[in-house]
């Protein structure tokens, strides 16, 4: 692993866990590993560090849909002045039954990539991510499309309807379930991870030359706590069902084995999204082609939606050319 320093989000279980093992096992100086709670976290270190034999490990306390929270992480980043390699924005959350709010008026499962987006703009602003950086955050095979009880908002319909065409406005209206978004858990997650595929997209443009971006499914693998809050029909019909076909699902760790394949990607597919073939939710990952994933229309409104949201924004973007 050429990585020298790695930042995991979610390490505390699942598949941040065992990217944390494997980022360890293929030689990594030190592996930061965040969570909620720092003692959970600090905990987690320790366990790492007296399963793999290495003292490689550093606990960093990261909420992050508590803004404050994504702060001090980065001011505590900033303190040590050593530069990232290797961001792994791991962690997220299965929708609730209900609609479920952050304090910022967040849904609860767009929470985690407005925390990874000011964590990561955060880094890039402060000159600490290593000019051939590798971003990888989690997608999931629902934001292709396609998928069996997931259901995707079509955004320009949606933002024609209510938002008089501004796709900006609708994507907020997504990340906040407000007004005119009927709240459904399994559609909320779709939308969040097609709202992260954007990111990526729109986040691809604005790195420096040399960085790179990705959103990569994990696949299937539900032996993680990522599934606690599901709805029932995911919990108790979906999964069993995918559970009992062969190959559609995996252990965490081969799992988290597509994150780290993708941080040796290079620039050339920056911003694009990978996950299993069509129908497929384990094996190999492959560029997902299609259209309403490479819409820059969209791309660029989830962008504008998710720095109004946050607050924050990159102080030195690379030069973008005209938006089609």
């Amino acid at each position: 692993m050429r990585h020298s320093i790695t930042l995991v989000t979610g390490a505390t279980s699942g598949l941040g866990y065992a990217a944390a093992l494997l980022l360890a096992a293929g030689g990594c100086q030190e592996v930061i590993v965040t969570g909620r709670s720092l003692a959970r976290v600090q905990e987690t270190a320790a366990q790492l560090a007296d399963e793999t034999k290495r003292q490689v490990f550093t606990p960093l306390e990261l909420e992050l849909d508590t803004p404050s929270s994504v702060q001090s992480a980065l001011t505590a980043l900033v303190k040590r002045g050593r530069q990232v390699d290797f961001l792994l924005l791991n962690a997220g959350l299965v929708p609730f039954k209900q609609r479920v709010l952050t304090a910022a008026s967040v849904e609860s499962s767009q929470a985690p990539l407005i925390g990874h987006h000011q964590l990561t703009v955060g880094l890039l602003n402060a000159n600490l991510l290593s000019r051939n950086a590798r971003i990888v955050i989690a997608g999931a095979e629902p934001a292709r499309g396609g998928v069996p009880f997931f259901k995707l908002t079509d955004l320009p319909e949606f933002a024609a309807k209510y938002h008089q065409g501004n796709r900006a406005a609708a994507v907020e209206a997504l990340i906040r379930s407000g007004p005119n978004v009927k709240y459904v858990p399994n559609n909320a997650y779709a939308d969040a991870k097609l709202i992260i595929a954007w990111w990526a997209a729109a986040m691809a443009r604005r790195l420096p030359s040399g960085m790179a971006v990705y959103a990569v499914s994990p696949g299937g693998a539900t032996a993680t706590k990522v599934v606690r809050s599901a709805s029932p029909v995911l919990k108790y019909l979906f999964i069993p069902i995918v559970n009992l076909i062969p190959g559609m699902n995996q252990t965490p760790e081969t799992a988290a084995r597509r994150y780290i394949q993708a941080s040796e990607f290079g620039t050339d597919v920056s911003g694009l999204f990978f996950a299993s073939a069509e129908g497929k939710f384990s094996g190999p990952i492959e560029v997902q082609r299609q259209p309403h994933l490479h819409d820059r229309a969209s791309q660029e409104a989830a962008w504008q939606a998710i720095v109004k949201v946050s607050g924050v924004d990159l102080s030195r973007p690379a030069s973008l050319s005209a938006v089609s």
